[in-house]
């Protein structure tokens, strides 16, 4: 599932990246210091996204609230909340397609 995410406080200002069977792929910076997150792209890539939130969660800069990091680890939050959200409503309308009608309780 692809997922677009506007970043705060920071230089880069979106995030774009895929997860996969819980697996991070394809994060791409627009904005900020190319080459070190270029390098933040790629050491991610393939990594599960539980563990690329624990270790970039909280990583600050000086006086900054936050980093390109620390963002990242706010859009693959944000991202596997929307996915789970996703997988409930599949599943919920995949039983509501199989589930029998339910019987009438009206009397003739």
């Amino acid at each position: 599932m692809n997922f677009e995410y506007r970043t705060k406080g920071t230089c880069s200002s979106l995030i774009t990246f895929s997860i996969e069977d819980g697996k991070v792929h394809n994060v791409v910076f627009t904005g900020g210091c190319n080459g070190n997150l270029k390098g933040v792209g790629a050491l991610v890539e393939g990594m599960e996204a539980g563990e690329v939130i624990r270790r970039t969660a909280g990583i600050r800069c000086g006086m900054k609230s936050t980093t390109c990091p620390d963002q990242l680890a706010k859009a693959l939050e944000e991202a596997m909340k929307t996915a789970d959200t996703e997988r409930k409503r599949s599943w919920v309308l995949f039983l509501w397609q199989w589930a029998p009608p339910p019987e009438s309780s009206a009397t003739p």
